[in-house]
């Protein structure tokens, strides 16, 4: 393929995809312990894993920095099976945001009660110091349970809530005892989706769907309340950033006359300059799930292979698309979430952190790239499903909230992948010889070229 590039400031199309046999999945392990401490039980790593690589760290109540900590690490013996649901008292959870750097995050809990009359307020959690507390942050009337939060750097939670055909945005903060509340303006708009904060820690930018364009809000960080920034030719949708600077945004796009979804870049430093991404082949789906912008690694979905399947590529890459086996699990569907920061210019080293959902609940997988392993854990008790952050050294952090611990951080430390097959002396040789993606050297950066021309024969592979 000729992957996506950023030169000056713009983001050129990527191309083609090929399947990638790597060695199958691992067996799912059960914790021999359920119902002590976080941990629910479930798929735990392979033999050649780290161990014990969970710790984890949480306060008893929220809003009490300092407060006693979780002792004690989880014990886990392997077994088959897979991670049964949460237990039946384990509250459950709003969606849980997470500023760029992991220091805050937001969600919308409940307070205790029937469930049909449960009222609904956001929760800032800290994150980034010693120990890890949650601060309420409930207004005079509860909030209803499709109200989207978003922390920011300063510590301030942005709420978007729909009131008839409009939406309504405001920041709350604390203020003594109580809860402070700015409100910054409101859209007319019938339905608007919040995506990830800005790298930058201080904006955050809202979708806007119509039947032929997508409308691009900066709703946050602007300097008279919500600012409509471009209008994209369109339906679009997910949302991820491409830089550390919070300058160029990848949305997925379906064309106004209709056709596939094809991933494109907004340059919101020219005027949002919509430019092509992603262009694996002529009428495949082809989305971003995730980028860093560290090492270039991007995480897409794309039914080019002749089905949905998650895959994997460079930014300014020639190298094709690689859709790993590993990650094809044959009854759970497998979506990432957090790519370990730091590794520049090492995108196959880089740690990915994935939600599995199958029939039996959620759990952990940690797979890298030259690794072509999927290691598999079973995922903290009261688990924020698909909220987590990776350390620059590989440690994943991982926010749960449940009925012993109203505030807690549990930590997942990447395993190990195995060592290289001494039998071909190829480093990233797995053991049936077909060479991994470690095993080809990085290409020249180079500007992207139409699939036409993209330089195929350089990168043909038996597998």
């Amino acid at each position: 393929m000729t992957a996506c590039a950023i030169e000056g400031g713009s983001a050129g199309a990527a191309a083609t995809a090929e399947p990638e046999a790597e060695s199958g999945t691992e067996p799912a392990p059960e914790d021999s312990r359920a119902g002590s401490g976080p941990w629910e039980r479930g798929a735990e790593p392979e033999p050649e894993g780290s161990g014990d690589p969970v710790r984890p760290t949480g306060a008893n109540a929220p809003g009490r920095p300092g407060a006693t900590a979780n002792a004690g690490r989880p014990e886990v013996s392997p077994a088959a099976g897979r991670p049964p649901g949460p237990a039946g008292d384990a509250p459950l959870p709003g969606a849980f945001t997470l500023t760029a750097d992991g220091a805050y995050g937001a969600r919308l809990t409940a307070a205790p009660g029937p469930p049909g009359e449960r009222a609904w307020y956001p929760e800032r959690w800290t994150l980034d110091g010693p120990e890890p507390y949650a601060v309420p942050l409930p207004l005079d009337q509860p909030e209803e349970p499709d109200t989207q939060v978003a922390p920011l750097a300063d510590g301030r939670v942005l709420l978007r809530r729909r009131v008839a055909d409009r939406q309504m945005f405001s920041l709350l903060y604390p203020t003594g005892p109580g809860t402070g509340e700015l409100l910054l303006g409101t859209v007319e708009s019938a339905e608007m989706t919040l995506l990830p904060p800005s790298p930058d820690g201080r904006c955050v930018y809202a979708l806007s769907a119509g039947d032929h364009h997508t409308s691009l809000w900066l709703v946050a960080g602007g300097a008279f309340g919500p600012e409509e920034v471009a209008r994209i030719p369109g339906r679009c949708s997910g949302g991820a950033w491409l830089d550390g600077a919070g300058r160029i945004l990848a949305l997925d796009r379906r064309a106004p006359g209709g056709g596939p979804v094809k991933a494109v870049a907004v340059d919101l430093g020219r005027g949002a300059e919509v430019t092509p991404l992603l262009q694996i082949a002529p009428d495949s789906d082809d989305r971003l799930l995730l980028a860093d912008a560290d090492s270039g690694l991007l995480l897409i979905r794309s039914d080019a292979p002749g089905h949905d399947r998650l895959g994997w590529g460079v930014l300014g890459s020639c190298l094709p698309v690689r859709f790993p086996e590993c990650l094809r699990l044959a009854d759970a569907a497998v979506t990432p979430f957090a790519v370990q920061p730091g590794q520049m210019l090492m995108p196959e080293s880089c740690a990915v952190a994935l939600r599995i959902d199958g029939a039996a609940g959620s759990w952990l997988g940690v797979w890298r790239p030259a690794g072509r392993r999927l290691h598999q854990f079973a995922a903290p008790l009261g688990w924020a499903a698909g909220a987590g952050y990776w350390s620059r050294d590989g440690v994943l952090r991982l926010p749960y909230a449940n009925g012993a611990t109203s505030c807690g951080v549990a930590m997942l430390e990447a395993p190990p992948d195995v060592e290289p097959s001494s039998g071909t002396g190829r480093p990233g040789d797995p053991e049936d010889g077909t060479p991994s993606s470690a095993a080809v050297s990085a290409p020249a950066v180079c500007k992207p070229v139409p699939l036409g021309q993209a330089p195929l024969h350089r990168v043909a592979r038996s597998d």
